[in-house]
């Protein structure tokens, strides 16, 4: 039972880093119904940027974080502005191959900047553990998962309890109508892409204790994040999280009792089981098209 809760936590941990990933998904589907399968590259560009801050420059790691944070939440709306805006009305296809390329690029761009080493950072988390009884938690994995509830917190309060965030909800409901009623559409996609931009790169400030960053970890979470929100029904803000809480506790606990070679399979398994039974995921809305 001991080793049960220790991978149970260690899962929740991984599983808030898919979620916060999975969470960029879902805030710019629900706005655009545009999938940026570039988001966990923005993810790894986040780790890399507080690397700089924190590893090279010799900032304090919350002022390294801020700053974080502040550049991929820039990068983003530049990102909206530069590359999504202009080929928004073409045809999806276009979209997904777009977003696609930014992955690669920003996967080239960090391998050329910073180079193909494996790269980790020092963090006031790194080393303590929290003892309960027999139980040992790491801090570094306690504080992915309160950092994960906070931001939870605070999206759902902004979302809910400001005009931006109504705008955000309006848009994301009906953009054409939203225009009509004197909502900046154009202003709102790209704070959107800014708040995706910077929970990916709060993920990314998350997971460099826990594991180093390189320029193809965002390909490898990625993978893991997508199938997380489809699990928790694309388009569904709690459902991202959850989803990937599911997902992370379940690859940790495949790792750990079953045999060589499920860890990363096991996940998609449980997704395809969950799709037969539910083709809109756990929490998406379920909506049926006539042919």
């Amino acid at each position: 039972m001991l080793d049960f809760i220790q991978q149970l936590v260690s899962g929740i941990a991984l599983g808030c880093v898919y979620g916060l990933i999975a969470l960029g998904f879902v805030l710019i589907y629900k706005a655009t119904e545009v999938v940026n399968f570039a988001q966990g590259d923005l993810m790894m560009l986040g780790g890399f940027f507080v690397f700089t801050f924190i590893g090279l420059i010799g900032l304090d790691y919350w002022l390294g974080f801020l700053f974080a944070v502040c550049g991929m939440a820039v990068f983003g709306m530049a990102t909206e502005r530069i590359l999504i805006r202009p080929i928004l009305g073409y045809p999806q296809f276009s979209i997904v191959m777009a977003t696609i390329g930014l992955g690669y690029f920003l996967r080239s761009l960090a391998g050329m900047i910073w180079g193909t080493d494996d790269l980790k950072i020092e963090t006031p988390f790194s080393t303590g553990v929290l003892k309960l009884g027999d139980l040992v938690i790491a801090h570094d994995k306690l504080s992915v998962i309160v950092a994960t509830v906070i931001l939870c917190i605070v999206l759902y309060a902004f979302f809910n309890y400001t005009r931006m965030g109504t705008a955000m909800r309006a848009t994301s409901e009906n953009m054409l109508a939203a225009y009509y009623m004197g909502i900046p559409v154009k202003r709102v996609v790209s704070l959107i892409w800014a708040i995706s931009a910077a929970v990916a790169a709060t993920a990314g400030v998350l997971l460099a204790p826990i594991t180093f960053i390189h320029s193809n970890v965002g390909l490898a979470l990625g993978l893991k994040a997508f199938p997380a929100a489809v699990l928790g029904g694309f388009g569904s803000i709690p459902g991202a999280v959850i989803g990937g809480l599911i997902i992370g506790v379940i690859e940790t606990l495949a790792g750990f009792y079953l045999p060589q070679g499920w860890k990363d399979v096991a996940p998609y398994v449980v997704l395809l089981i969950v799709l037969l039974v539910r083709p809109h995921g756990l929490f998406g809305p379920s909506m049926r098209k006539k042919v």
